[in-house]
């Protein structure tokens, strides 16, 4: 979404940048890089996933820069001179964009590694260099834009790349066909994004790790705009047939049943269909209703889905964790005892004169035996499954169970090993929404761009940052060279021009022009290498 000129995407200050350098430096050499996982939103994380760059070049390089250069030099710069004056209280000269609007390009250079690769932080995966003397003051005017369009999708991809290690390594664990894995974790983020445009650069980093569910929409058409997805060759993104409350609640006289029956002989009788499912009684629905529709739900050609939607996802998934010895009453005087022992021992459960009985902020409540089990073992008691080469429990394919709320990279874990540990496969569809998505900074990974080199009286000098109020912004000092060392990228700093020309560091980016690109599939690709080691 464009809403002002290529050449006023970014911060004001840097107006006064293309005087303020040393009148003899012709070259500013630059990079982005992620430095530090202390606020990461992945435990114990200490690699990135590098994806975005080539939106950053098409959309704004390319697509954005045109419209500077494709009207003539006075309307070029006037809406720029005149907000920026009006900002700084005094006419600026804009001569340096009319001489960019002579020139007629961009004169930069992108190197970069390829975009998929999980990248250590402190390394960097691109290096910005002006090309034409001049411009020395185009390298860093990019970099407010060059941060905002790309640390979001980075981020966002690499908090599902995470998703998706969890999910395979239960999968291998349990021996859940590995092809359903790419399915388990559903994008459900949209709303909760920060506009339509957020929507869509995170749900394509989503996208990226290889997930491929979604309900972004604009996540799809991302991919086919900036990465070569074709919806018709390719499996980009997908989804199923599902409800929401507001369709269940339009049923209230009629019932459940009727309404699940309307929705498996008439509008959706083969293929994947998800009911969300805790609109009135989700307990009654799951113990009740669906024996009653057993024979229908066995019948159908495809795949009914039970979606709760409240509820403790962990408990409602897998259930209780119940005290192994509370139901011995001869080991305890009272059932204040018994309580006290699984309390102690950190369950969530005992069971005392045959009732169960769990905690719920700091009360005793009732449970059900329904509850105790959680859905996915309700559902197997129900309509049965068959069991994995490594002995898990692998639910009918007639029925499965997605959670779309409230679900975090901790839960998951939780989840996957619950069901683990109770004989299941981990067959499961879990919602990734804003919360792990949006709840983000600039600082979760703490991305940044800084400029390490210059020429300056036509003699290269290294420069850095290195500030004694604060270790972690140091940055790299000089030209910058990427290789891998043991199988992982390493970040040699201060290196000549010749070493800087043959490291892992690519020309995507120059003079205006993409000179290297990629496709979704390879990013897909590349993550997949990696996590499969």
């Amino acid at each position: 979404m464009t809403i002002t000129a290529a050449s006023m995407q970014k911060d004001v200050y840097k107006e006064f940048h293309s005087r303020a350098y040393h009148p003899d430096v012709t070259e500013v050499y630059a990079n982005f890089t992620s430095r530090s996982g202390k606020l990461s939103n992945v435990e114990n994380n200490d690699k990135v996933a590098f994806v975005g760059l080539q939106y950053f070049i098409k959309s704004y390089l390319q697509d954005e820069w045109a419209e500077f250069f494709n009207v003539d030099k006075v309307s070029a710069v006037a809406n720029h001179k005149r907000i920026l004056s009006a900002m700084l209280g005094y006419p600026v000269n804009v001569k340096y964009l009319e001489n960019l609007h002579d020139l007629g390009y961009l004169p930069l250079k992108i190197k970069a590694l390829p975009e998929g690769s999980l990248v250590p932080y402190l390394v960097p995966p691109i290096t910005v260099v002006n090309t034409k003397e001049g411009f020395q003051w185009l390298t860093n005017m990019i970099e407010t834009v060059l941060s905002c369009e790309n640390w979001p999708i980075q981020t966002s991809a690499t908090t599902s790349v995470a998703y998706l290690k969890v999910f395979k390594e239960f999968a291998e664990k349990t021996g859940l066909p590995m092809d359903f894995v790419p399915f388990q974790g559903h994008d459900f983020s949209f709303r909760g994004m920060f506009g339509k445009q957020a929507a869509a650069m995170s749900g394509f980093g989503h996208l990226a790790s290889g997930l491929v569910g979604t309900d972004t929409i604009p996540a799809v058409l991302f991919a086919e705009k900036y990465y070569g997805a074709n919806v018709d060759a390719e499996l980009v993104g997908c989804s199923v047939d599902a409800t929401e409350h507001s369709v269940t609640c339009s049923w209230i006289m009629e019932g459940e049943i009727a309404f699940f029956r309307y929705l498996m002989r008439e509008q959706s009788p083969k293929g994947i269909l998800s009911v969300v499912s805790d609109t009135w009684d989700f307990w009654t629905l799951v113990t009740e209703y669906l024996p009653q529709l057993k024979q229908e739900i066995m019948a159908r050609e495809g795949t009914l889905v039970i979606r709760p939607d409240s509820g403790d996802p962990v408990k409602i998934l897998t259930g209780y964790k119940v005290s192994p010895v509370s139901d011995y009453a001869e080991l305890f005087n009272s059932q204040n005892e018994a309580e006290k022992d699984a309390n102690t021992n950190g369950y969530e459960a005992y069971r005392w004169n045959g009732e169960y009985f769990g905690f719920e902020e700091d009360q005793t409540i009732s449970l059900m035996d329904f509850e105790v089990k959680g859905l996915i073992e309700c559902l197997w008691d129900i309509f049965g499954g068959t069991t994995t080469d490594k002995g898990f429990k692998l639910l009918d394919e007639h029925i499965g169970a997605i959670y779309g709320d409230a679900i975090t990279l901790p839960r998951q874990r939780q989840i996957l090993q619950r069901l683990m540990d109770k004989g299941f496969a981990s067959k499961v569809v879990l919602g990734i929404g804003s919360y792990s998505y949006q709840y983000v900074t600039r600082d979760t990974h703490g991305s940044a761009v800084k400029a390490t080199s210059v020429v300056k009286n036509g003699e290269r000098v290294a420069i850095f940052k290195d500030p004694k109020t604060d270790a972690k912004k140091k940055s790299a000092k000089g030209l910058l060279k990427i290789e891998r060392v043991d199988g992982e990228f390493v970040l040699f700093d201060d290196v000549t021009e010749l070493e800087e020309s043959q490291g892992l560091l690519d020309v995507v980016f120059e003079n205006g022009q993409l000179v290297k690109e990629t496709t979704l599939a390879q990013i897909r690709e590349m993550i997949n290498s990696q996590i499969s080691c």
